[in-house]
Protein backbone atom coordinates (compact mmCIF):
# COMPACT_ATOMS: atom_id res chain seq x y z
CA UNK A 1 0.00 0.00 0.00
CA UNK A 2 1.33 3.45 -0.92
CA UNK A 3 2.61 5.48 2.04
CA UNK A 4 0.47 8.43 0.91
CA UNK A 5 -2.66 6.30 1.26
CA UNK A 6 -2.04 5.81 4.98
CA UNK A 7 -2.89 8.00 7.95
CA UNK A 8 -1.68 7.93 11.58
CA UNK A 9 -3.41 5.81 14.21
CA UNK A 10 -3.62 6.99 17.82
CA UNK A 11 -4.43 4.71 20.74
CA UNK A 12 -6.80 5.16 23.64
CA UNK A 13 -4.63 4.92 26.73
CA UNK A 14 -5.65 3.02 29.84
CA UNK A 15 -5.37 6.16 31.98
CA UNK A 16 -7.75 8.17 29.81
CA UNK A 17 -11.01 9.10 31.54
CA UNK A 18 -14.25 8.77 29.57
CA UNK A 19 -14.44 12.52 28.71
CA UNK A 20 -10.98 12.28 27.15
CA UNK A 21 -12.02 9.19 25.19
CA UNK A 22 -15.14 10.99 23.97
CA UNK A 23 -13.11 13.99 22.79
CA UNK A 24 -10.62 11.83 20.88
CA UNK A 25 -13.46 9.76 19.44
CA UNK A 26 -15.31 12.84 18.21
CA UNK A 27 -12.12 14.11 16.53
CA UNK A 28 -11.54 10.72 14.86
CA UNK A 29 -15.09 10.57 13.54
CA UNK A 30 -15.06 14.12 12.14
CA UNK A 31 -11.52 13.92 10.78
CA UNK A 32 -10.29 16.64 13.13
CA UNK A 33 -7.88 14.14 14.69
CA UNK A 34 -6.15 10.86 13.83
CA UNK A 35 -7.91 7.52 13.54
CA UNK A 36 -8.35 5.95 16.96
CA UNK A 37 -7.64 2.44 18.22
CA UNK A 38 -9.63 1.05 21.14
CA UNK A 39 -8.07 -2.05 22.66
CA UNK A 40 -4.86 -3.66 21.48
CA UNK A 41 -3.48 -3.06 17.99
CA UNK A 42 0.04 -3.47 16.62
CA UNK A 43 -0.53 -0.94 13.83
CA UNK A 44 0.63 2.69 13.76
CA UNK A 45 -1.00 3.63 10.45
CA UNK A 46 -4.31 2.79 8.79
CA UNK A 47 -5.85 3.28 5.34
CA UNK A 48 -7.41 6.62 4.49
CA UNK A 49 -11.10 6.55 5.40
CA UNK A 50 -10.60 4.40 8.48
CA UNK A 51 -11.78 6.20 11.63
CA UNK A 52 -11.72 3.48 14.29
CA UNK A 53 -9.81 0.25 14.92
CA UNK A 54 -11.08 -2.38 17.34
CA UNK A 55 -9.99 -5.93 18.11
CA UNK A 56 -12.26 -8.85 17.53
CA UNK A 57 -13.36 -10.55 20.74
CA UNK A 58 -13.63 -14.24 19.88
CA UNK A 59 -13.22 -16.89 22.57
CA UNK A 60 -10.36 -18.59 20.71
CA UNK A 61 -7.64 -17.63 18.25
CA UNK A 62 -5.61 -14.44 17.93
CA UNK A 63 -7.69 -11.22 17.74
CA UNK A 64 -7.65 -9.26 14.49
CA UNK A 65 -7.75 -5.47 14.09
CA UNK A 66 -11.05 -4.43 12.50
CA UNK A 67 -11.09 -1.16 10.53
CA UNK A 68 -14.31 0.87 10.65
CA UNK A 69 -15.31 4.07 8.86
CA UNK A 70 -17.20 7.00 10.33
CA UNK A 71 -20.07 6.18 7.99
CA UNK A 72 -20.28 2.62 9.26
CA UNK A 73 -20.44 3.40 12.99
CA UNK A 74 -22.79 6.36 12.52
CA UNK A 75 -25.09 4.17 10.41
CA UNK A 76 -25.06 1.67 13.28
CA UNK A 77 -25.90 4.36 15.86
CA UNK A 78 -28.73 5.80 13.75
CA UNK A 79 -30.23 2.37 13.09
CA UNK A 80 -30.09 1.53 16.80
CA UNK A 81 -31.79 4.79 17.76
CA UNK A 82 -34.45 4.25 15.10
CA UNK A 83 -35.29 0.81 16.50
CA UNK A 84 -35.36 2.12 20.07
CA UNK A 85 -37.36 5.27 19.16
CA UNK A 86 -34.70 7.36 20.87
CA UNK A 87 -35.53 11.06 21.07
CA UNK A 88 -33.44 14.22 21.52
CA UNK A 89 -32.50 14.49 25.17
CA UNK A 90 -32.39 10.75 25.79
CA UNK A 91 -29.23 9.61 27.55
CA UNK A 92 -27.11 6.45 27.56
CA UNK A 93 -25.16 4.95 30.44
CA UNK A 94 -21.82 3.21 29.96
CA UNK A 95 -21.62 -0.15 31.77
CA UNK A 96 -19.24 -1.91 29.35
CA UNK A 97 -15.50 -1.60 28.69
CA UNK A 98 -14.49 0.58 25.75
CA UNK A 99 -11.91 -1.96 24.64
CA UNK A 100 -14.70 -3.63 22.64
CA UNK A 101 -17.23 -2.44 20.08
CA UNK A 102 -20.24 -2.70 22.43
CA UNK A 103 -18.76 -0.15 24.82
CA UNK A 104 -17.51 2.13 22.04
CA UNK A 105 -20.98 2.07 20.49
CA UNK A 106 -22.43 3.56 23.67
CA UNK A 107 -19.97 6.45 23.34
CA UNK A 108 -20.93 6.94 19.68
CA UNK A 109 -24.65 6.83 20.42
CA UNK A 110 -24.20 9.43 23.14
CA UNK A 111 -22.31 11.67 20.70
CA UNK A 112 -25.00 11.12 18.09
CA UNK A 113 -27.73 12.26 20.51
CA UNK A 114 -25.58 15.10 21.78
CA UNK A 115 -26.33 14.27 25.38
CA UNK A 116 -24.31 13.61 28.52
CA UNK A 117 -23.00 10.09 29.00
CA UNK A 118 -24.02 8.65 32.36
CA UNK A 119 -22.75 5.98 34.75
CA UNK A 120 -24.49 3.50 37.00
CA UNK A 121 -25.18 6.13 39.67
CA UNK A 122 -27.58 8.00 37.38
CA UNK A 123 -30.87 7.02 35.78
CA UNK A 124 -30.34 6.55 32.04
CA UNK A 125 -32.85 6.06 29.23
CA UNK A 126 -30.79 3.38 27.50
CA UNK A 127 -27.88 1.13 28.36
CA UNK A 128 -26.09 -1.96 27.10
CA UNK A 129 -24.89 -4.98 29.06
CA UNK A 130 -23.80 -8.61 28.65
CA UNK A 131 -25.73 -11.61 30.05
CA UNK A 132 -23.29 -11.96 32.94
CA UNK A 133 -24.24 -8.48 34.17
CA UNK A 134 -27.93 -9.30 33.82
CA UNK A 135 -27.44 -12.46 35.84
CA UNK A 136 -25.70 -10.46 38.58
CA UNK A 137 -28.44 -7.83 38.63
CA UNK A 138 -31.04 -10.54 39.13
CA UNK A 139 -28.99 -12.28 41.81
CA UNK A 140 -28.10 -9.63 44.37
CA UNK A 141 -26.64 -6.55 42.65
CA UNK A 142 -29.37 -4.17 43.77
CA UNK A 143 -27.80 -1.01 42.35
CA UNK A 144 -27.45 -2.55 38.90
CA UNK A 145 -30.98 -3.96 39.04
CA UNK A 146 -32.48 -0.56 39.84
CA UNK A 147 -30.43 1.06 37.08
CA UNK A 148 -31.68 -1.45 34.50
CA UNK A 149 -35.29 -1.12 35.70
CA UNK A 150 -35.17 2.64 35.13
CA UNK A 151 -34.14 2.36 31.47
CA UNK A 152 -36.57 2.49 28.57
CA UNK A 153 -34.60 -0.35 26.97
CA UNK A 154 -31.60 -2.46 27.95
CA UNK A 155 -29.56 -3.93 25.11
CA UNK A 156 -28.07 -7.30 26.00
CA UNK A 157 -25.60 -9.11 23.77
CA UNK A 158 -22.07 -10.38 23.40
CA UNK A 159 -23.26 -13.91 24.23
CA UNK A 160 -26.50 -15.87 24.20
CA UNK A 161 -29.12 -14.81 26.74
CA UNK A 162 -31.11 -17.84 27.87
CA UNK A 163 -34.93 -17.76 27.66
CA UNK A 164 -35.04 -18.28 31.43
CA UNK A 165 -32.88 -15.20 32.04
CA UNK A 166 -35.02 -13.18 29.63
CA UNK A 167 -38.18 -14.27 31.44
CA UNK A 168 -36.73 -13.41 34.83
CA UNK A 169 -35.73 -9.98 33.52
CA UNK A 170 -39.27 -9.36 32.28
CA UNK A 171 -40.67 -10.37 35.67
CA UNK A 172 -38.38 -7.78 37.23
CA UNK A 173 -39.54 -5.00 34.89
CA UNK A 174 -36.37 -4.88 32.81
CA UNK A 175 -37.18 -4.03 29.19
CA UNK A 176 -34.63 -6.19 27.39
CA UNK A 177 -33.68 -6.00 23.74
CA UNK A 178 -31.55 -8.96 22.70
CA UNK A 179 -28.86 -8.08 20.19
CA UNK A 180 -26.71 -10.04 17.78
CA UNK A 181 -23.75 -8.77 15.82
CA UNK A 182 -19.98 -8.53 15.78
CA UNK A 183 -17.19 -5.98 15.44
CA UNK A 184 -17.15 -6.53 11.66
CA UNK A 185 -20.72 -5.15 11.54
CA UNK A 186 -20.06 -2.26 13.98
CA UNK A 187 -21.57 -4.31 16.78
CA UNK A 188 -25.18 -5.37 17.22
CA UNK A 189 -27.17 -5.21 13.97
CA UNK A 190 -29.99 -7.66 14.77
CA UNK A 191 -32.37 -6.60 17.57
CA UNK A 192 -34.87 -9.11 18.95
CA UNK A 193 -34.15 -11.26 15.93
CA UNK A 194 -34.96 -8.50 13.42
CA UNK A 195 -32.38 -6.77 11.21
CA UNK A 196 -31.87 -3.06 11.85
CA UNK A 197 -32.52 -0.56 9.05
CA UNK A 198 -30.30 -1.29 6.06
CA UNK A 199 -29.12 -4.68 7.33
CA UNK A 200 -29.39 -7.71 5.06
CA UNK A 201 -29.21 -11.21 6.49
CA UNK A 202 -29.16 -14.60 4.78
CA UNK A 203 -28.27 -18.19 5.59
CA UNK A 204 -25.69 -19.90 3.39
CA UNK A 205 -24.81 -23.53 4.04
CA UNK A 206 -26.17 -23.06 7.55
CA UNK A 207 -23.97 -20.02 8.31
CA UNK A 208 -25.31 -16.53 9.01
CA UNK A 209 -24.15 -13.92 6.48
CA UNK A 210 -24.66 -10.18 6.93
CA UNK A 211 -24.41 -7.00 4.87
CA UNK A 212 -25.23 -3.37 5.39
CA UNK A 213 -23.91 0.20 5.66
CA UNK A 214 -22.34 -0.52 9.07
CA UNK A 215 -20.00 -3.21 7.71
CA UNK A 216 -16.26 -2.79 8.35
CA UNK A 217 -13.66 -2.07 5.69
CA UNK A 218 -11.96 -5.28 6.74
CA UNK A 219 -9.01 -6.38 8.86
CA UNK A 220 -5.79 -4.39 8.95
CA UNK A 221 -3.09 -6.19 7.04
CA UNK A 222 -5.59 -8.20 5.00
CA UNK A 223 -7.67 -7.73 1.87
CA UNK A 224 -10.83 -5.61 2.34
CA UNK A 225 -14.20 -7.28 2.81
CA UNK A 226 -15.65 -5.38 -0.16
CA UNK A 227 -19.31 -5.28 -1.14
CA UNK A 228 -19.97 -8.95 -0.47
CA UNK A 229 -21.83 -10.38 2.48
CA UNK A 230 -19.76 -10.95 5.61
CA UNK A 231 -19.80 -14.63 6.54
CA UNK A 232 -19.99 -15.11 10.29
CA UNK A 233 -18.86 -18.06 12.40
CA UNK A 234 -22.43 -18.62 13.59
CA UNK A 235 -25.13 -20.97 12.42
CA UNK A 236 -28.74 -19.90 12.31
CA UNK A 237 -32.12 -20.06 10.65
CA UNK A 238 -34.52 -17.44 9.26
CA UNK A 239 -38.25 -17.79 9.71
CA UNK A 240 -40.68 -15.03 8.72
CA UNK A 241 -37.85 -12.51 8.76
CA UNK A 242 -36.76 -13.44 12.30
CA UNK A 243 -33.20 -14.68 12.80
CA UNK A 244 -32.56 -17.46 15.29
CA UNK A 245 -28.91 -17.93 16.18
CA UNK A 246 -28.28 -21.63 16.79
CA UNK A 247 -24.62 -21.68 17.75
CA UNK A 248 -21.06 -21.20 16.59
CA UNK A 249 -19.54 -23.18 13.76
CA UNK A 250 -16.17 -23.14 15.52
CA UNK A 251 -17.48 -24.30 18.92
CA UNK A 252 -18.09 -27.82 17.68
CA UNK A 253 -15.88 -30.68 18.72
CA UNK A 254 -15.76 -34.19 17.32
CA UNK A 255 -15.67 -36.71 20.15
CA UNK A 256 -15.75 -40.40 19.40
CA UNK A 257 -16.57 -39.56 15.78
CA UNK A 258 -19.69 -37.54 16.73
CA UNK A 259 -20.11 -33.76 16.47
CA UNK A 260 -21.05 -31.91 19.65
CA UNK A 261 -21.75 -28.18 20.12
CA UNK A 262 -19.99 -26.78 23.17
CA UNK A 263 -22.35 -23.81 23.16
CA UNK A 264 -25.41 -26.06 23.21
CA UNK A 265 -23.97 -28.06 26.12
CA UNK A 266 -23.10 -24.88 28.02
CA UNK A 267 -26.56 -23.37 27.47
CA UNK A 268 -28.24 -26.62 28.52
CA UNK A 269 -26.30 -26.83 31.81
CA UNK A 270 -26.85 -23.14 32.59
CA UNK A 271 -30.58 -23.28 31.91
CA UNK A 272 -32.35 -22.69 35.20
CA UNK A 273 -29.18 -23.15 37.24
CA UNK A 274 -28.01 -20.61 39.85
CA UNK A 275 -24.38 -21.55 39.15
CA UNK A 276 -22.53 -21.16 35.85
CA UNK A 277 -21.05 -23.86 33.61
CA UNK A 278 -18.69 -23.83 30.62
CA UNK A 279 -18.09 -26.80 28.31
CA UNK A 280 -14.82 -27.18 26.41
CA UNK A 281 -13.07 -29.81 24.34
CA UNK A 282 -9.66 -31.18 25.33
CA UNK A 283 -7.27 -33.24 23.16
CA UNK A 284 -7.69 -36.92 23.96
CA UNK A 285 -5.90 -39.96 22.56
CA UNK A 286 -8.99 -42.18 22.78
CA UNK A 287 -11.79 -39.79 21.88
CA UNK A 288 -9.97 -37.30 19.63
CA UNK A 289 -11.51 -34.53 21.69
CA UNK A 290 -12.97 -35.14 25.14
CA UNK A 291 -15.81 -33.11 26.60
CA UNK A 292 -14.82 -31.32 29.83
CA UNK A 293 -17.13 -29.35 32.15
CA UNK A 294 -16.13 -26.52 34.48
CA UNK A 295 -18.34 -24.72 37.00
CA UNK A 296 -18.10 -21.97 39.59
CA UNK A 297 -20.00 -24.26 42.00
CA UNK A 298 -20.06 -27.90 43.00
CA UNK A 299 -20.69 -30.55 40.32
CA UNK A 300 -22.69 -33.72 40.73
CA UNK A 301 -20.69 -35.57 38.10
CA UNK A 302 -23.06 -38.53 37.85
CA UNK A 303 -26.11 -36.28 37.43
CA UNK A 304 -24.40 -34.12 34.81
CA UNK A 305 -23.28 -37.15 32.80
CA UNK A 306 -26.77 -38.63 32.91
CA UNK A 307 -28.47 -35.38 31.88
CA UNK A 308 -26.09 -34.76 28.99
CA UNK A 309 -26.32 -38.34 27.69
CA UNK A 310 -30.10 -38.11 27.76
CA UNK A 311 -30.14 -34.73 26.00
CA UNK A 312 -27.36 -35.14 23.42
CA UNK A 313 -26.48 -38.83 23.28
CA UNK A 314 -23.83 -41.16 24.68
CA UNK A 315 -20.96 -39.19 23.10
CA UNK A 316 -21.86 -36.20 25.32
CA UNK A 317 -20.66 -37.87 28.51
CA UNK A 318 -17.96 -35.59 30.02
CA UNK A 319 -14.53 -37.08 30.65
CA UNK A 320 -13.17 -34.37 32.97
CA UNK A 321 -14.61 -31.89 35.47
CA UNK A 322 -13.40 -28.76 37.29
CA UNK A 323 -15.67 -27.63 40.13
CA UNK A 324 -15.66 -24.50 42.29
CA UNK A 325 -13.32 -22.49 40.07
CA UNK A 326 -13.49 -18.91 38.83
CA UNK A 327 -14.75 -19.26 35.27
CA UNK A 328 -12.63 -17.27 32.78
CA UNK A 329 -14.65 -14.89 30.63
CA UNK A 330 -13.78 -12.35 27.96
CA UNK A 331 -14.50 -8.67 28.65
CA UNK A 332 -17.92 -9.14 27.06
CA UNK A 333 -18.83 -12.12 29.18
CA UNK A 334 -18.16 -14.85 26.63
CA UNK A 335 -16.56 -18.10 27.74
CA UNK A 336 -12.78 -17.83 27.44
CA UNK A 337 -12.15 -21.43 26.43
CA UNK A 338 -8.48 -20.89 25.63
CA UNK A 339 -7.76 -19.83 29.23
CA UNK A 340 -10.01 -22.57 30.59
CA UNK A 341 -8.07 -25.16 28.60
CA UNK A 342 -4.89 -23.89 30.26
CA UNK A 343 -6.56 -24.24 33.67
CA UNK A 344 -7.48 -27.88 32.93
CA UNK A 345 -3.88 -28.43 31.86
CA UNK A 346 -2.70 -27.44 35.34
CA UNK A 347 -5.18 -29.67 37.16
CA UNK A 348 -4.06 -33.11 38.41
Amino acid sequence: MEKSSLQPLARVRAEWAIPQQLEALADALTGAGPALAFGESSYNEVPQGCALVLPTSGSSGAPKSVALTTGAVIASAKASHSFLHAEPGDRWSLLLPTTHIAGVNVLIRSLELGTELLGIDDGADFTAIVPTQLHRALNGDVQLLEHLQHAKAVLVGGAATSPELQEEAAQNNIRLVTTYGMTEMSGGCIYNGRPLDGVEVRISDGAIELNGPMKAIGYLGEAPIGDSFFRTSDTGRLENGILEVIGRIDDQIITGGEKLSLGAVTDFLNSGSPQRFIAIGLPDAEWGEALAIASDGPIDESAVKSALRERFGAHASPKRFAANIELPLTALGKPDRRTLSEIFGRLP
